[in-house]
């Protein structure tokens, strides 16, 4: 009898399942099928935080796609230090930060994925409010910069600790800090009339 393996995406920051590393070793010496788990195990969770630093799907798809083609010919270099999840993570992250980098002028809101707004079937006035908050917060967040955008995300929707953070940035646990706080701040004013 063979144990199943668990293939849910894993949330960051969380200590890589045993095989990760295994993988990892297996993937840098050439096993192709190894490295296909990987993919297929973080993929999804990979998408999601392009997806959110980017605010654009195709951006976000070749974005993870690159870092997925970086990481194979990277892996020979990677020690294991940190964990596969969190390499990955600052990958796709330094991927996205160059991609928003490289924009010549803020994004067009008009540009930002629609989101869908909560079904207010009864209340046709709060579906416009709600569209409406749902707009203001992608205007926003378009004014942040790429590394507070980045910070922020990690932390609020992807709940990574700051430790985390840091290494998958590159930066220290301060200016991480930092960057979450002016985020919040610009955030919270833009967002004032909401509330």
């Amino acid at each position: 009898m063979t144990a199943e393996r668990d293939e849910r995406p894993q949330r960051p920051g969380a200590v890589d399942r045993p095989d990760d590393a295994l993988l990892a070793v297996r993937a840098a010496e050439g096993d192709e099928e190894a490295f296909e788990n990987l993919v297929r195990r973080h993929s999804p969770a990979m998408l999601r935080l392009a997806s959110q630093l980017l605010g654009n799907k195709a951006e976000a798809e070749d974005a993870v796609q690159e870092a997925f083609v970086s990481a194979w010919r990277k892996l020979p270099e990677f020690r294991g230090e940190a964990g596969f999840a969190t390499w990955l993570h600052r990958i796709v992250t330094n991927r996205c930060l160059n991609t928003l980098r490289s924009r010549r002028t803020a994004t067009d809101i008009d540009e930002l994925p629609d989101q869908a707004a909560p079904d207010h079937q009864s209340s046709p006035e709060r579906a416009a409010e709600s569209q409406a908050a749902v707009h203001a917060l992608g205007k926003a967040m378009a004014v942040l910069s790429p590394e507070q955008r980045a910070c922020w995300i990690l932390r609020e929707i992807e709940t990574m600790p700051y430790e985390t953070i840091a290494e998958t940035v590159g930066i220290s646990q301060e200016a991480v800090r930092a960057r979450v706080f002016r985020a919040r701040r610009s955030l919270t004013e833009a967002m004032s009339a909401w509330r």
